[in-house]
């Protein structure tokens, strides 16, 4: 589950980690009433107004401004809220800005010049340890620095077992080329920040310009924060901070039936019982000059209701061709679910693409033949490659 930046920057802060202080808005005149506050708060005298969207590259889409002025604050914020921004990392509809950041200027004079960093906690899979990646480069696109100057990235693999070991946060700040009271802060930075991952069951942490500012002080301009969903069960507070705007809306109905969904750009609908059997089928249906128009997992229960709630979720894709149904008959008979697509095709009436429901063991001959004899525009199959011909065959 992703957060946005002033979600992500609030639980940082409350673990101890220094923020770019900010209010949230979600009208033009509520971004003014956040910029006084704020001004009253912090001192500052211009402020930065911030689309708040999950997607990156948010400043070459205009969507971060600077205002200097409160007329600048409501004209900016007036521009941002409402409108569709296009980023690098969004669609070519872009995403609808429902409300903005109001954030401080913190890259005030002093006795040093301002520097930015790059810094990340994620999880490195290759060896099961979490990793600190940071770097010198902060401002720009990791994948940008990783191609054009990769030894300018460095690591910290972190045995989870011991957590953050002191020598590692300080060679972290070594590295960054730190000293005197910014290495100290840079340490601090840099616990508090693991302790956030850890304790928030985090499977993202990226800040990307973590700041040194012209008096030493180190702290988060930006957050990107992705959670793992399946640890949300012991964070109740942070689930509630779900924005389900930002997401994909077949994709959060499906999730709300306890369909595992994920929406594609192609022409053939998967339905499936298991992630690797749905994998599979997907190679098939690419095998058959075809392209999945989605993932889906049913699960064990593909009972009719069931299978009726994945057929609708389905056919809201008005890019599906065809239909390709694929189920292994382990922990669920073939038969019941054969009857369960013919009573989902019953109950929801003319279904105006082909169906291909290829059945596979327990009762599956039972299976063919109720789908064989129930009238229906439903072509059977029995092997994967037949069902891949027939998928060949309805597309052409």
């Amino acid at each position: 589950m992703n957060l946005h930046e002033y979600q992500g920057k609030e639980l940082l802060s409350s673990f101890g980690v220094r923020i770019q202080r900010g209010i949230v808005a979600q009208t033009a005149d509520e971004a003014v009433a956040a910029a006084k506050k704020l001004t009253e708060e912090t001192g500052t005298g211009w402020h930065v107004i911030k689309a708040q969207v999950h997607a990156g590259g948010r400043g070459k889409g205009g969507g971060v401004k600077l205002a200097k002025n409160l007329d600048e604050v409501k004209d900016i914020a007036g521009q941002i809220i409402g409108m569709n921004l296009i980023t690098p990392q969004t669609s070519a509809e872009g995403k609808k800005v429902h409300q903005v950041l109001i954030a401080e200027d913190v890259y005030y004079p002093g006795d040093n010049e301002p520097e930015e960093y790059y810094m990340s906690v994620l999880l490195n899979r290759a060896n099961g340890k979490n990793m600190i990646m940071y770097s010198t480069e902060g401002g720009m696109d990791i994948e940008t620095v990783a191609e054009e100057t990769p030894h300018l990235i460095f690591t910290e693999e972190i045995d989870p077992a011991l957590g953050l070991l002191g020598f590692q946060a300080r060679r972290v700040a070594f590295n960054l080329g730190l000293s005197g009271a910014a290495f100290k802060e840079m340490t601090k930075f840099v616990s508090a920040l693991y302790t956030a991952y850890v304790k928030s069951d985090a499977s993202l942490f990226e800040i990307n310009p973590v700041l040194k500012t012209s008096d030493d002080k180190i702290m988060a301009v930006d957050s990107k924060v992705t959670l793992d969903g399946n640890a949300l069960f012991r964070h109740k507070d942070l689930a509630a901070l779900r924005d389900k705007r930002e997401e994909n809306p077949i994709e959060v109905e499906a999730g709300e039936l306890g369909l595992n969904y994920v929406d594609l750009d192609g022409n053939v609908g998967c339905m499936v019982n298991g992630a690797g059997l749905a994998m599979a089928t997907m190679d098939l249906i690419k095998q058959a000059g075809g392209e999945p128009a989605n993932f889906l997992d049913v699960g064990g229960t593909a009972d009719a209701a069931r299978v009726e709630a994945a057929f609708k979720i389905i056919l809201k894709d008005p890019a599906v061709k065809a239909i390709l149904i694929n189920i292994f008959g382990g922990i669920v008979r073939c038969d019941r679910v054969a009857q369960g697509v013919i009573d989902a095709y019953k109950n929801m009436g003319n279904i105006n693409v082909p169906i291909i429901v290829r059945l596979q063991g327990t009762n599956a001959d039972i299976a063919k033949e109720l789908i064989d004899n129930s009238g229906l525009d439903v072509l059977s199959a029995t092997e994967f490659q037949e069902a891949a011909d027939k998928v060949q065959t309805v597309l052409s």
